[in-house]
């Protein structure tokens, strides 16, 4: 018997948290509803997740918060809810690290397609040591990233990446399946005595596509999310 996708639901909403559980049961999902924010960290650390669900409004401390605590240790996709859908909260949501952001009045089976879509794309990303040595690598489809030696390779053929693009690469990478902002971006490699501004940012962003392979109209790693930021998502061809 095959073994149920673990979703853990964070929202206060316990009609909802029955609703959603009851549609989702019969493609392959088993949920876990807590109702607060404290429970929702809880229960996030205690145990393993596939993909977790979290309300951005929630009693004791708010889903931003919950998000902020949770994400820096862990790896499953959050999928985040919201009463109204605001451009502000989405845009906070996605920088804390949400994975993709769903209006609570869209319905049941547009959040069963978003769940999947997070899930495919987790399933992308590989992060473990490897070799006898323990060299740190990412993997992300046909793409290989060595931590240590600073050496990315596509198809085993390496890649000349310059220090900026190498950077912006491992960032993406190491949350692939997830937005990062523009802001975010430079935030993350501007302690390394790069010269890098906003708009720069989409310079190296479009060098390092090029070097990927990557068609900006279909590109296979890196996709722009419109209002939002960059994204890398392995498609294959």
């Amino acid at each position: 018997m095959t073994e149920k996708i673990q979703i853990l639901l964070i929202d206060d909403d316990a009609k909802f948290c029955r609703l959603i559980s009851d549609y989702l049961s019969p493609f392959g999902f088993e949920l876990k509803s807590v109702h607060t924010g404290p429970d929702g960290v809880a229960a996030a650390t205690k145990e393993q997740w596939q993909a977790i669900i979290l309300d951005a409004m929630l009693p004791g401390i708010d889903g931003f918060e919950v998000l902020r605590r949770l994400r820096p240790g862990m790896t499953a996709p959050v999928l985040m809810l919201t009463a109204l859908g605001d451009e502000a909260d989405r845009i906070v949501g996605l920088e804390l690290g949400a994975d993709d952001y769903l209006p609570k009045t869209a319905s049941p089976r547009e959040l069963l397609a978003r769940l999947r879509a997070l899930l495919r794309r987790a399933s992308y990303m590989v992060s473990a040591p490897s070799g006898e040595n323990g060299t740190k690598e990412l993997a992300i489809g046909p793409l290989t990233i060595n931590l240590d030696a600073r050496l990315a390779s596509l198809e085993g053929e390496d890649l000349q990446l310059t220090p900026v693009e190498f950077d912006l690469l491992v960032v993406l990478a190491q949350s692939a399946g997830r937005v990062k902002t523009r802001e975010a971006l430079i935030n993350e490699i501007r302690d390394r005595n790069y010269d890098v501004f906003d708009r720069s940012i989409d310079v190296h962003i479009s060098a390092l596509r090029k070097k990927l392979g990557d068609d900006p109209k279909s590109p296979r790693f890196i996709k722009t999310i419109r209002g939002a930021g960059y994204m890398l998502a392995y498609k294959s061809p």
